[in-house]
């Protein structure tokens, strides 16, 4: 599944490992309006299963979760409170 809707923040969290690329991602849903699309990339093949638990437990909705090459994708939609 891939998200094709506009995206209102990029997050670069390659290079970090767990759990900074969650924690990032958190901090950058600040910065993302209600409704609005959050891309993170990300290197460490654990942010899989973490960003998945993330979005469950904060009540954002994961859109996407795709690789390309060593590089993991997400596409999380905020729809948490802030």
């Amino acid at each position: 599944m891939t998200s094709d809707r506009p995206v209102d923040h990029i997050l670069d969290a390659c290079g970090l490992m767990c759990p900074m690329p969650v924690l990032k991602a958190k901090k950058a849903l600040r910065d993302v309006p209600n409704g609005g699309i959050l891309r993170v990339l990300a290197t460490d093949p654990g942010s899989v299963a973490d960003m998945k638990s993330f979005c469950e437990m904060t009540g954002n909705r994961l859109l996407s979760s795709t690789q390309e090459n060593d590089v993991f994708i997400y596409h999380i939609e905020h729809l948490a409170a802030k």
